[in-house]
């Protein structure tokens, strides 16, 4: 038995031996199994076959989105016409931008509906992760929660990238088609205070992931993995969305190609106030607003099924 134990053991140092020094990992015939282990794990580990989460096993898949915008055909003309085109897009220079998806928000049916949400939105995230697009958590005013966290590290660690010192231009926009100016809860007798500390638990927080509410901060991660293109999904359309220093407006004025998920965000919009239509009416109006004058959208069903069929 224990010849047979030594002869296995001799035949584990070769067969680790052999493909550690493809890595340049020298391996001696002194070691111990546990040891022989441990440098198997890390080679393993270099070549992609551990860690099944890791970037090194992720697909890279050329998506072929389906983007609805809104032109402005005659120009001597007010009307607006819906359209929708073809756009590739490779995954591997994509990243998901998760806007404030708070764990609670002062609004209750924004909160109920920031639930509803985050569990359509995890299936979605978990198909981007393994093809390559990068996931990126911006839950305003709760850095402190993540403090240390490797995502937060990332975040903070990302080389420093000036963006553009000018703007790219943009059309001329008007005002919102909503009044918002109450707040926007739906939920009466709902006072503003800061309720959040955290994203919401429903959303998972993978490694490589990266954790910030800093425009500048994300700025410097897309450029340093060569992303050029965002998927915005999150709330609230008519106003983080658009106003935060990593929102819609600012990254289309750097020079990213910004693209929002309609179907997976919301607005802070009261029935109650102009134009008085429903809540759902609302949430639309703005982000046909945003289609006129910003970005263009698709629908997470059409993402995840480009996803699906390059897996």
């Amino acid at each position: 038995m224990a010849g047979r134990n030594a002869v296995g053991r001799c035949s584990a140092v070769q067969r680790v031996t052999k493909l550690a020094n493809s890595f340049g990992i020298l391996v001696s015939r002194r070691m111990k199994t546990a040891h022989i282990s441990v440098i198997l794990l890390l080679v393993l580990y270099a070549a992609g076959l551990a860690l099944p989460n890791s970037a090194a096993t992720a697909r890279v898949v050329e998506m072929q989105i389906t983007l609805r915008t809104w032109i402005h055909p005659f120009k001597n003309s007010s009307d607006w016409t819906a359209v929708s085109f073809e756009q590739t897009i490779p995954s591997d220079r994509s990243a998901i931008i998760i806007c404030d998806m708070w764990d609670k928000h002062w609004c209750k049916g924004a909160t109920t509906r920031g639930e509803d949400l985050a569990r359509r939105m995890e299936p979605v995230l978990e198909r981007a992760r393994s093809n390559s697009i990068l996931v990126i958590h911006a839950p305003s005013e709760t850095m402190p929660y993540y403090a240390n966290a490797p995502g937060r590290l990332t975040a903070e660690r990302a080389p420093k990238v000036d963006p553009p010192a000018g703007t790219v231009p943009v059309e001329k926009e008007p005002p919102l088609p909503i009044d918002d100016s109450d707040g926007g809860c739906d939920t009466p007798g709902d006072k503003e205070h800061k309720a959040w500390s955290r994203e919401t638990p429903l959303l998972k927080i993978e490694p490589g992931d990266v954790i910030s509410d800093d425009g500048h901060e994300i700025y410097n991660v897309l450029r340093q993995h060569g992303i050029d293109t965002v998927l915005m999904m999150g709330v609230h359309a008519n106003m983080c969305i658009l106003n935060r220093s990593f929102g819609i407006r600012q990254l289309t004025k750097w020079g990213i190609h910004c693209i929002l998920v309609r179907d997976l965000t919301d607005a802070m919009y009261n029935p109650g106030s102009w134009p008085h239509v429903s809540h759902a009416a609302g949430t639309e109006l703005v982000i046909e607003h945003i289609e006129k004058y910003w970005a263009p959208s698709v629908l997470s069903n059409d993402l995840l099924q480009q996803l699906r069929t390059n897996s």
